[in-house]
């Protein structure tokens, strides 16, 4: 088990570093097309790279398995839709009400209010009747004030408009984590995350064409970062996050997740040669500080986990 929790908190890694990455993409492939435009499509990407990816693992493990086996893990097939549903339905609400905030506000406070929930998934599992560990608790304080030291450069903070949207995007984006964390030990993780796209790509497309003006040309214009927002911000992380979240504490895995703020800061001190603050710094190290505390073993046998009352 603790291999596993290892492995998984790797994937889990490897996706914040993606998503902080993406920050760049987002921002530009925002200006070249309207919001549902952008994760309309870059949805619609993510599942369609998943599809030839899902054949391809599906014959390694008939080989491994046998044909038998191989269809008895394939779990129920409605228990397979119900969640790559809800799980589209959700990120959908939560990309959108992103996409459209980070219009009205700065990357910072987007970036920081968008990771606020690291807070609110713990708040949640207790209505779920569920109970976290003190060492998970003092992890989310730590990670929260990494995370205002690193995003919050001005010393007064106000709630905008943009910022009040990012809010939203944050309750959604939690209750994302927390249907994930349902759904994945019960379905195979690569399908649910292909439905899921489609899902979101049908109904921001939907919009897309009530509410903006859609066209090929914006969209070619803008090529590159919805490439990269759908091929490996949605098809790689987002499937990522699905098999590494696998037996793993929501709120740990929230997070490991939030560590995009850090990844986006440093991708642009490397990439746009931006300069760090020692605020910023601090920030970064305190956030790390706060994964490696959230996943130290404690002297009970089933350390981090969610326990059900």
């Amino acid at each position: 088990m603790r291999k596993e929790q290892m492995k998984n908190s790797l994937l889990l890694l490897l996706t914040a570093f993606i998503w902080g990455v993406a920050f760049v993409a987002q921002s530009v492939g925002g200006e070249a097309v309207g919001c549902f435009t952008f994760n309309g499509v870059r949805s619609l990407i993510g599942a369609i790279v998943l599809i030839p990816v899902i054949f391809f693992l599906d014959g390694q493990k008939k080989k491994e398995l046998g044909e038998e086996k191989f269809l008895e893990q394939k779990g129920d097939k409605k228990t397979l839709i119900l969640g790559g549903i809800c799980c589209g339905v959700m990120l959908c609400i939560a990309s959108n009400f992103q996409q459209f905030g980070i219009s009205f506000t700065t990357v910072g406070k987007a970036g920081f209010i968008t990771a606020m929930y690291i807070l609110i998934v713990p708040v949640f599992g207790l209505f779920m009747k569920k109970k976290v560990g003190a060492k998970v608790w003092i992890g989310v304080v730590l990670a929260t004030i990494g995370l205002y030291m690193l995003c919050m450069t001005s010393e007064s903070f106000s709630l905008s408009k943009g910022d009040f949207l990012v809010l939203i995007c944050a309750l959604f984006f939690s209750l994302h984590i927390l249907i994930i964390d349902y759904f994945s030990p019960r379905v195979d993780g690569v399908r649910m995350s292909c439905i899921q796209f489609f899902v979101c790509g049908v109904i921001s497309t939907a919009i897309a064409f009530v509410t903006e003006s859609p066209s090929l040309h914006s969209i070619l214009s803008g090529w590159l970062p919805i490439l990269y927002a759908g091929v490996l911000s949605c098809g790689v992380a987002y499937t990522l996050q699905i098999v590494g979240q696998k037996n793993m504490d929501p709120t740990v895995a929230s997070l490991i997740l939030s560590l995009e703020s850090v990844f986006s800061v440093l991708a642009g001190w490397v990439i746009l040669n931006q300069t760090l603050s020692g605020r910023e710094i601090l920030g970064c190290i305190l956030m790390f500080l706060a994964i490696i505390l959230a996943q130290l073993p404690e002297k009970q046998k089933n350390p981090l986990f969610f326990r059900k009352n």
